[in-house]
């Protein structure tokens, strides 16, 4: 093994023990945020969110520890964009500002790292089919990649390029792969169980540090969703919960796992839309870690907001008039 690799694989890692950092669990939203609802051909979908990501729960494995010095902070700015071509396939963009932030308060000294930028950006193709799993259920097949659109030689103040997890992209190809369920029953038209489970396979940025690699491990993420409509003050509210449960792979650099990296997580996201219009939608939602067990010492998720609008287009029917 090349030395100066061994010398950057051991300063990561003495690194991560001391700051612990957190390089799976704090960047953009990327595959937590993809998947818009099915629509019908013709139908134009926008969404534009806004997400904050809080981390500031130092965990060794599965053990809270008593330690608060340490704080990550993600700002995303998230734009979706979705296209029905046909009543069963669609095209979907997300597109992604972020702000990252690491603060360390240590001795009456406080160390803080961040930057901004532009992000990587997702590009997925879904094919729906109806009523395949029985009446009034939808279930739906996608394939896309995420292109690595953000800068990963960001630098501190000092000159120094920021760590991975710390960039705003990743400077590599990610293959992604979608399958969604939805039912909807007869008991009560409303109410709707929907599932959707994403899979990351993660490229390497063979320019890590100039002359070395560095690769994200690789994600899935399942959710389970239970949502209803209801009628209040003459609008339409759709309130929902759902269960997430994700697990990511130990990065590696210079193709060496990555000490402090990785681990197992479930939250409960509780989610409360509105509908301000026809065509407009408002929502929030919380993301609320239940359970989390992480490789080694690391910055984990305290909780995460999410809220924004989603504006949708759908086509006009020409209508011919004979009178």
């Amino acid at each position: 093994m090349n030395l100066r690799v061994f010398y950057i694989i051991l300063y990561c890692s003495v690194f991560s023990l001391t700051n612990a950092q957190t390089c799976c669990s704090g960047g953009i939203p990327l595959s937590n945020s993809i998947g818009l609802e099915t629509t019908e051909k013709g139908t134009l979908q926008i969404a534009l969110n806004y997400d904050y990501n809080n981390l500031n729960t130092l965990n060794f494995e599965s053990e809270k520890l008593n330690d608060n010095a340490r704080l990550r902070i993600t700002h995303s700015a998230l734009i979706n964009i979705g296209y029905a071509v046909t009543n069963n396939f669609s095209v979907e963009g997300l597109f992604s500002w972020v702000n990252q932030r690491r603060k360390i308060s240590q001795f009456g000294n406080v160390d803080l790292d961040q930057s901004s930028g532009i992000g990587d950006a997702v590009v997925l193709f879904k094919y729906n089919f109806k009523n395949v799993l029985g009446k009034n259920s939808e279930w739906g097949l996608g394939l896309g990649s995420k292109i690595p659109l953000g800068s990963s030689t960001e630098k501190d103040e000092n000159g120094i390029v920021l760590n991975a997890d710390l960039q705003p992209g990743s400077n590599a190809w990610d293959i992604v792969y979608l399958s969604s369920f939805s039912k909807r029953f007869n008991f009560r038209p409303t109410f709707n169980l929907s599932s959707r489970i994403i899979y990351r396979s993660t490229g390497t940025n063979n320019s890590y540090l100039e002359n070395t690699t560095y690769k994200f491990g690789n994600e899935f993420q399942a959710f389970i969703n239970f949502s209803d409509q209801f009628v209040f003050l003459k609008t339409l509210t759709n309130p929902s919960i759902s269960f997430k449960y994700r697990n990511a792979k130990q990065d590696k650099i210079g193709g060496f796992n990555l000490n402090n990296t990785g681990g197992d997580w479930v939250f409960i996201i509780p989610n409360f839309s509105i509908n301000l219009t026809s065509n407009l939608v408002f929502s929030t939602k919380a993301e609320l870690p239940i359970y989390s067990k992480v490789d080694g010492t690391q910055l984990t998720p305290t909780y995460r907001i999410t809220t924004g609008i989603l504006i949708t287009l759908a086509k006009k029917e020409n209508v011919i008039n004979l009178n």
